[in-house]
C-alpha cells in the first residue's frame, strides 16, 4: 500500500474532483475540504508507520460523519479500493447507520461519474461497485450478528455513545480484520460521558502513543477554560469559522449559562468533554485522587455495606476501616455473580466481568443464580472470623431471603440483631450518608485501591434528588451497574466518622 506524503494529496484531490456537498447551505457545490479534514488525511494515509486506526473527535455539527462518508466512497469506488473488498460502518442505532449511508448514497447521486459505477440499494443500506467487487453496508448495533464478515474499511460512527468498556459490534468487526493486509478502522465521535467508556479507553491509549499504527485527532475544550467563551468554544469546534453558523453556537453556549440543567450536555456535544449529562455522584478526578493503596483492616473496627442483588446481578460488599492517627478510611470491597452464563452476562453489560473473575476482582458463586448459601458461609467464615466487623448495614428488601442462610452457617439470632443493621435506599438513609461519602472523597480521606469492578461502579453512579440535603444513589438513571457504590454508602453510613472507640489490638471473634 502507498505511504508516501502524495498518498493523502491524491486522495484529497479525488474527493473534491468527484464529490459534492451532500446537505447544508451549500449542498450540491463542489467539494473543497476544510483545512482540518486535509489533515486528518494526512494523519491517516501518510503515516509511515501506516495507519491501522484512526480516531477522530471533535463537537458536534463537525461534519464528522460526511467526513466518513468521504473515506467510504474513497474506499468503495476511489484510488484505495481493495479489488473485491467488504466495507462497513457501524453505529449503536438503525437510525444513526441509516445517516452515513444516507450522506454517501446522496453523493453518489450527486455525482456524475459516481452514478455510473456505484449502484445504490437503499433497502439494505449498501452500495456496490461491480466493477471493482466492493460493497459497503451499513451496520447497527441492533443487528443480529456481526461475525462472518472480512472488513477492509470499518467507520464506527457515533462509538461515544457506547457505555461501558465493551461493544460486541466494536469486538466483532475489530477481530474480522484478520484476514486484510491492511485493514484501516476509523472512529468517529463526539467523546464519551466517562472515563470508563469504550472510546475514552480507545483516545487514552491513543494519546499515550503506545501504538503508532493508530491515530489520534482529538479537538476538545480544556475543562478549567470558560465554557462559554468563543475561543473555548473554537478549541472543540474547528469548524465554527469555515461552514458551522456560529450564531447558533454562541446562542446555545447563553443558554447552557443560563439554564444549568443544560450545561452538561453543552459541555459533552459542543466542547467534546467527557461530561455525564445526568448529576453524577463524583467527578472522575475526585474519585482518581482516592485510589491509594487501602490499608489492612485485620483486626480493625470495620463497618460493612451488604447490597443484595437479584437472582443473578452484582451482589456487593464492601468493608470500611479507618487508621486512627491520619483519618484516612480504606476501602475492601468484595463483589460476586453466578458462575453459570458468564460469559454471555458480560456480552450483554458490555463488562468485562469474566476478565475481573480471572484477575480475582470479582467472585463466582455456584449455579446460575446469586446463591445466598454461599454469601452466608463467606461472612461467617471470612468476614466474622478475620475482621472485627461493628456493623454490616444491608437493604431489606432481600434480606430476608439471606437471614436462614446466616443461621444455618452458625450465627444466632442474636447475634444478627447485634450486627446486622437494616438501611434505607430513599432519601431519608442515603442523604447524610452520601454527604459524608462525598465529604471523605473531596477531602481526599478515603482509599480504595482502583479496583476495578468498584472504579465502574463510581463512574456509573448518579443521584436523584431535589438538592444535596434529598438525594439518593439511582439505579434506574445510572447507565450501568452502581451497586459497589450503594454498598460503600451503606457502609460510610453506620461508620461512626467523628472518632472510632475500639483498640486496634483487640480482635472480638
Amino acid at each position: 500500500m502507498l505511504r508516501t506524503n502524495k498518498r493523502a494529496a491524491r486522495n484529497i484531490k479525488w474527493c473534491e474532483d468527484y464529490l459534492r456537498l451532500p446537505e447544508g447551505r451549500f449542498v450540491g457545490k463542489e467539494l473543497k475540504m476544510a483545512g482540518f479534514m486535509k489533515e486528518d488525511f494526512r494523519c491517516i494515509y501518510d503515516n509511515p508507520h501506516g495507519t491501522r486506526r484512526a480516531i477522530i473527535s471533535r463537537g458536534r455539527k463537525n461534519a464528522k460523519t460526511v467526513e466518513s462518508a468521504f473515506i467510504v466512497l474513497l474506499h468503495l469506488c476511489g484510488p484505495e479500493s481493495v479489488v473485491n473488498s467488504q466495507l462497513y460502518s457501524c453505529a449503536q442505532s438503525r437510525d444513526q447507520a441509516a445517516v452515513l449511508f444516507s450522506l454517501a448514497a446522496k453523493m453518489v447521486r450527486m455525482s456524475a461519474e459516481l452514478r455510473g459505477v456505484v449502484i445504490v440499494r437503499d433497502t439494505a443500506k449498501e452500495l456496490i461497485c461491480p466493477d471493482r467487487g466492493t460493497v459497503y453496508k451499513a451496520l447497527s448495533a441492533e443487528a443480529s450478528t456481526a461475525f462472518g464478515r472480512s472488513p477492509v474499511l470499518t467507520v464506527f460512527d457515533e462509538l461515544g455513545q457506547v457505555r461501558g468498556p465493551r461493544s460486541e459490534l466494536f469486538e466483532a468487526m475489530e477481530t474480522a480484520t484478520a484476514a486484510q493486509e491492511d485493514p484501516l478502522t476509523v472512529v468517529i465521535s463526539t467523546q464519551a460521558s466517562t472515563d470508563a467508556d469504550l472510546l475514552s479507553i480507545l483516545i487514552d491509549d491513543a494519546a499515550a502513543g503506545h501504538d503508532p499504527h493508530t491515530v489520534l485527532r482529538l479537538n476538545a475544550a480544556p475543562k478549567d477554560d470558560d465554557p462559554f467563551e468563543e475561543a473555548t468554544i473554537r478549541m472543540a469546534n474547528p469548524a465554527l469559522n469555515v461552514f458551522m453558523n456560529k450564531r447558533e453556537v454562541l446562542a446555545m453556549a447563553e443558554a447552557a449559562r443560563r439554564m444549568k440543567a443544560r450545561e452538561p450536555q453543552y459541555r459533552n456535544l459542543v466542547l467534546n468533554q467527557r461530561v455525564e449529562s445526568a448529576s453524577p455522584f463524583v467527578a472522575p478526578i475526585q474519585w482518581k485522587e482516592c485510589a491509594g493503596e487501602p490499608m489492612d483492616l485485620t483486626g480493625r473496627e470495620v463497618y460493612c455495606g451488604l447490597d443484595l442483588s437479584e437472582a443473578a446481578d452484582l451482589t456487593a460488599l464492601v468493608l470500611c476501616g479507618v487508621d486512627i492517627s491520619t483519618g484516612i478510611w480504606s476501602v475492601q470491597p468484595t463483589f460476586w455473580l453466578p458462575t453459570e452464563g458468564l460469559a454471555e452476562k458480560s456480552r450483554n453489560d458490555r463488562v468485562p466481568y469474566d476478565t475481573w473473575n480471572d484477575q480475582g476482582y470479582l467472585q463466582t458463586t455456584p449455579g446460575a443464580s446469586i446463591s445466598y448459601e454461599y454469601i452466608a458461609r463467606y461472612l461467617h467464615d471470612e468476614i466474622f472470623s478475620r475482621y472485627h466487623v461493628i456493623k454490616i448495614a444491608f437493604d431489606r428488601w432481600n434480606f430476608r431471603h439471606l437471614k436462614p442462610w446466616l443461621l444455618n452457617a452458625g450465627m444466632s439470632e442474636q447475634f444478627i440483631k447485634d450486627h446486622f443493621v437494616e438501611f434505607g435506599q430513599g432519601t431519608q438513609s442515603m442523604s447524610p450518608a452520601l454527604r459524608e461519602l462525598q465529604t471523605l472523597i473531596l477531602d481526599r480521606k478515603l482509599r480504595h485501591g482502583g479496583h476495578p469492578v468498584l472504579n465502574m461502579c463510581a463512574a456509573n453512579a448518579v443521584t436523584e434528588g431535589f438538592d444535596s440535603s434529598n438525594r439518593k444513589l439511582s439505579k434506574k438513571r445510572s447507565t450501568g451497574r452502581i451497586d459497589g457504590m450503594v454498598a460503600l454508602a451503606m457502609a460510610v453510613g453506620v461508620a461512626p466518622l467523628n472518632r472510632p472507640k475500639f483498640d486496634p489490638e483487640v480482635l472480638i471473634a
